[in-house]
């Protein structure tokens, strides 16, 4: 046998076999174009995500430099600066932490002087203007521009107070530039020139010293450094400290105070085995879901051709040569296919990364969805792999074929078979039909897999969006309707300081007032006014003790509402034993699955603790008196946002009533202010609120339930959304396989049907062949469905209980029975449609079709 080695014949066979399968040709570009639409879309989603959430932490971190050194003076910068490691190093001083104008009560502002690369660094690009040169130049952001009441016009004049060393000071100063503000930020930016900093240079100068306990930030300098890349920030950050002479360790008196930007990925990203599984099984599934329908329409192509093949064989022909005239085609439709699908992938995938970062902290933020060249290789190389794989099989059927058996090929099999079917009961259509779909067993489980894929999926997010508890995630965030407190209260970061930032009666009272207001409850605290004897020499940090060596706690006084909504731990929530003045709760904080973290609780119940009390200050002098109280933990509770400081968590923290905690301070504090409304009232006092701390006393502020309602419905209609259009992409495959399945068994039965035509079958009984094939086909699918649905439910979705803290497991099915019948409506009008635009030909012209 002659063997053809050319390859420019085998290029011209491929290429003359590639036209002439037209409908084959627009199924597989569909098939592989939405392959690669559905990898873009799942790129585009991440990448998009990932690069909007860094950028938007960079912002809240300050900027986009690898590390920084805090609290440092001018000698150690210049000392360090030098170092082999530091591609770039900014210099920023700090001239202000605290803008002290009133129009700041809501919106923290902070005075510093940044070098040009600090400025680079810091993500500050003006809008208008030019960086600050004169003494009294500065350029600060539109929302503090805003506030202060100043236009967005260069050489605006300003005024700011600022706080200098405990001291306030006025400074008249002239607007030389401005920027758009980050709509995250909740700290307002000044900066002033270098000319400022040098006029200014002795109250400038740095106080601040850990060992002295002098925390004035006023002066402290900040180096903001580069390295060559973001790998390995940590260590190279700790060889700059060391090899500079300095010391990584806290307690050491040459402690340089330093960290790594957290906003970059390659700093905090870690995947655990489940995430690992999970981000595996998703790329599974999609390659699956691809290669079902492109391997489908291959395996299909060939067994059409197979005679073509046959024919090759016979003249020559190798099977390296066959498989490779396939593969060719593959690629020319991938050609064809993947642009189209990385294009369209791209545009339905941007919108989803609106909604996926709207379900985030960084709701606010700006979402960058760059066309980065990753999304595009990543996912036409996904794509092309596909289709690589799934031509495997159809192209080593093609290459063993012998010329004899394509000859003898029908449509179920390459080998003549001589089994006899016997049947008492006639020639029933729906019986023919089975028969049918049992000639190809392969194809028939390939396309009711590719058609249940989408209803499975469906059905999985459908049970986990529906197993979303709002009240679970209302009972951390928000267990009353609404919290009203200082401005400073609601910051980031927060602040409190005490009765100065305390929540006003006239507040209050203005709110009880209003109609439908049912009950309410304050909340007393501050920071450092009581401190716990420590008998039992419990480790705690140096800057968390008094002069006298007993740390500071976070004592707290609880009206009734408040008080009786105490998430209880362990002991006993006594409320007359509590009243009695003798009793107290220990607060312990709980992980995101509601588990206590019981090794921060310093005391056991039934353990006695005594409390000082200064009434002032804990930095008193040693003769300072000060009184003693004993109190017995009675249990351990919660600590919730709802019933704690905005610095929740860093001390020890516990819970009296509030009439026993007010006569053990100098000046009980109330920080914030807890109540319920009726129902039908819910809507008028959030108006009221919103105008109340607008116009009446804009220094106070508030919290609504319905604020994180919001939050649970976009996080949940985000999932919804995302999963159906993931469904809806993976349901397009499905119906094109089988369309493609019918398509093909009509084409290559042509001749098969004119034989029973011209033996008295009619057309009315062929199409009910063909309806109870495609009925059969969505039985397949139902059953295929309902038992996986049920699978994916129970051991996938239901185990994400103990990773979704707010996930409350129900077992839903519901989706899979509203779409049943739209299948059996497909499958009952798709073979009937392609039958009708098909049976052009005549009987006789169908039987003179040659093999």
């Amino acid at each position: 046998m002659i063997q053809v080695r050319n390859k420019k014949v085998i290029r011209n066979l491929s290429d003359k076999s590639f036209k002439v399968n037209k409908t084959r040709n627009i199924f597989a570009i569909c098939s592989i174009a939405l392959t690669a639409l559905l990898f873009t879309a799942l790129f585009t989603m991440g990448l998009g995500a990932v690069e909007s959430m860094q950028q938007a932490n960079m912002r809240q971190a300050g900027g986009e430099s690898h590390a920084v050194l805090k609290q440092i003076n001018d000698e150690k910068f210049n000392h360090i600066k030098n170092h082999p490691l530091i591609k770039e190093i900014a210099y920023a001083k700090l001239l202000s932490n605290k803008v002290t104008n009133e129009e700041f009560i809501k919106h923290r502002a902070e005075l510093w002087y940044y070098d040009d690369v600090g400025l680079k660094l810091g993500l500050i690009k003006l809008q208008k203007g030019n960086n600050p040169i004169a003494e009294n130049e500065v350029i600060t952001d539109s929302k503090t521009l805003q506030l202060l009441g100043v236009p967005l016009k260069v050489g605006a004049p300003l005024t700011l107070r600022l706080e200098i060393h405990g001291k306030e000071v006025k400074r008249d100063l002239i607007l030389s530039g401005w920027w758009e503000s980050n709509p995250t930020a909740n700290t307002g930016q000044i900066f002033t020139s270098r000319a400022y900093v040098d006029a200014h240079a002795d109250e400038l100068q740095s106080t601040y010293s850990v060992g002295d306990k002098n925390y004035d930030q006023t002066g402290i300098v900040n180096a903001y450094l580069m390295f060559d890349n973001s790998l390995n920030m940590e260590e190279k950050l700790n060889r700059v400290i060391t090899d500079s002479g300095y010391s990584l360790e806290k307690d050491s008196p040459n402690y340089m105070a330093h960290n790594v930007n957290w906003s970059y990925l390659s700093t905090n990203f870690s995947m655990d085995t489940g995430t690992i599984i999970a981000l595996t099984s998703a790329m599974l599934l999609i390659v699956l879901t691809g290669y079902l329908i492109i391997y489908n329409i291959f395996q299909i192509s060939v067994m059409r051709d197979i005679r073509f093949y046959g024919l090759l064989k016979m003249i020559g022909t190798t099977g390296k040569q066959i498989r490779r005239i396939i593969r060719r085609q593959a690629l020319l439709l991938s050609v064809i296919g993947i642009p189209i699908g990385l294009i369209t992938g791209f545009f339905v995938g941007k919108p989803l990364v609106f909604s996926i970062i709207n379900t985030t902290k960084y709701i606010s933020s700006e979402v960058s969805v760059s066309p980065s060249p990753w999304i595009f290789i990543g996912s036409a190389l996904f794509t092309i792999i596909t289709v690589i794989i799934s031509t495997f099989r159809p192209g080593r059927v093609a290459a063993t074929v012998s010329p004899v058996e394509a000859v003898r090929y029908t449509d179920g099999n390459t080998k003549n078979s001589s089994k006899l079917k016997r049947s008492t009961n006639g020639a029933k259509m729906s019986r023919m039909a089975l028969s049918n779909l049992g000639r190809h067993k392969k194809r028939t489980v390939l396309v009711v897999i590719s058609l249940s894929l989408s209803l499975v999926l469906l059905n999985t997010v459908l049970t986990l969006s529906q197993s979303f508890d709002m009240d679970k995630y209302l009972s951390t965030f928000s267990e009353t309707d609404f919290l009203i407190a200082h401005a400073g209260f609601f910051q980031i970061p927060p602040e409190f300081s005490g009765p100065e930032d305390e929540t006003t009666e006239s507040f209050i009272k203005a709110v009880q007032a209003q109609p439908g207001f049912e009950e309410g409850g304050r909340l007393y605290g501050g920071p450092k006014v009581l401190t716990v004897e420590n008998e039992r020499d419990i480790t705690v940090e140096a800057d968390n003790t008094d002069i006298r060596g007993n740390f500071n706690v976070e004592v707290y006084g609880l009206e009734d509402l408040p008080l009786h909504r105490l998430q209880m731990i362990d002991g006993e929530l006594n409320f007359k034993k509590l009243a009695l003045g003798k009793y107290i709760l220990e607060g312990v904080i709980l992980d995101d699955n509601n588990k206590p973290y019981m090794e921060n609780a310093k005391y056991e119940v039934g353990e006695k603790i005594k409390l000082h009390s200064y009434m002032g200050t804990t930095e008193a002098p040693l003769d300072k008196k000060y009184t003693t109280h004993e109190f017995t933990v009675l249990g351990h509770v919660a600590i919730k946002s709802t019933n704690s400081s905005p610095y929740m968590g860093t001390y020890s923290t516990f819970y009296l009533p509030a009439d026993v905690y007010k006569p053990l301070v100098e000046r009980p504090a109330v920080m914030s202010y807890a109540l319920n409304v009726s129902s039908d009232k819910e809507a008028d006092m959030e108006y009221f609120l919103k105008s109340y701390t607008e116009k009446t006393e804009p220094m106070m502020h508030y919290k609504s339930k319905f604020t994180v309602i919001e939050e649970f419905s976009r996080t949940k209609n985000t999932i919804e959304m995302i999963g159906g259009t993931l469904s809806l992409i993976i349901a397009l495959i499905g119906i094109l396989n089988f369309i493609n399945a019918i398509l093909t068994s009509i084409l290559t039965r042509h001749k098969e049907f004119a034989m029973l035509q011209s033996i008295g079958m009619t057309k009315k009984q062929l199409r009910a062949v063909l309806i109870y094939e495609g009925i059969y086909y969505m039985l397949g699918t139902s059953v295929f469905s309902m038992l996986f649905a049920t699978v994916f439910s129970i051991s996938i979705v239901k185990p994400m209980g103990s990773i979704i803290w707010f996930l409350n497991y129900h077992f839903i099915i519901w989706p899979l029975l509203v779409l049943l019948p739209l299948l059996f409506v497909i499958g009952i009008l798709i073979p009937v449609a392609i039958y009708s635009i098909n049976d052009k030909q005549s009987i006789v012209e169908r039987l003179r079709e040659s093999d």
